[in-house]
This record gives C-alpha cells, structure tokens and sequence, in this order.
C-alpha cells in the first residue's frame, strides 16, 4: 500500500496506454512507496483529455503532502489547470503542474516523493529535467 505521508503522483496524457506505460515505469522505480494514479485518453476512450478523470486520479493519488502532476501535450495541461480549479479550495494550494517531460518527470518526482521530500522539492526536481 502507498504511503499517504508521501507526495502523490497523477499522470495525465492524451493516451490511455501512455499514462499507464510511464505509471508502470514509476512502480518498478519506487515500487508503492507514493501514491499514483492516471488519467488518460477522453471519455470515450479516445485520444484526449478528460477533466472529470484527471479530477478523479488527483483523489486517487491525494496525499496530504499534496499532488504533483505530470502532463504530455497542452491540453492535458489546459484540463488539468481546470481539475486543479475545481478541487475543494481547502486542497488546491497542495496541487502543483509539473513543467517536465511526461516520463522521466514522472520518474525523478516519484523517486523524490519517495524519499518524504516537501511537493516544492518534488516540482523543482522534475522540473529540472526540462532546463537540462
């Protein structure tokens, strides 16, 4: 069982079999010492994004240390600008956007999440790879 201390991980892409490719990737990393949950592809199983799922995985993944997100292309940014939104006011604030790529962000903030860091060292660490 993941632990809840930990920062959760929520993976968005516009492809259900992308989402859990790079999910899976992060399991044989870190194994269930995060909380982790996907979002991928529209409602109708198609390519795409879909708010009501994104909102869904960010419960899945809720952490009281907060959520860190990892998005493919703009629109999955876009809706999960807009499931940040619509989350209870009390949980927003412990929701952050990583600007990385899907992936390997994923993989480096669920390496740094396992270890307890804070959601900013978790954000900051994925975010690396995108200057690098």
């Amino acid at each position: 069982m993941p632990s809840r201390s930990n920062v959760g991980i929520v993976i968005v892409s516009h492809s259900r079999k992308v989402a859990e490719g790079a999910a899976d990737m992060v399991r044989q990393m870190v194994g269930d010492s995060v909380p982790l949950a996907t979002a991928g592809g529209n409602a109708d199983g198609g390519l795409g994004t879909d708010v009501a799922s994104i909102m869904t995985a960010i419960d899945h993944a809720w952490s009281e240390s907060g959520v860190a997100i990892l998005v493919d292309l703009g629109g999955a940014e876009t809706n999960s600008e807009m499931a940040v939104e619509m989350m209870p006011e009390e949980r927003r604030d412990r929701i952050v956007i990583c600007n990385a790529p899907i992936v390997e962000g994923a993989v480096m903030a669920a390496t740094e999440a396992s270890g307890g860091s804070p959601l900013a060292v978790v954000r900051a660490t994925a975010e690396e790879l995108a200057s690098a």
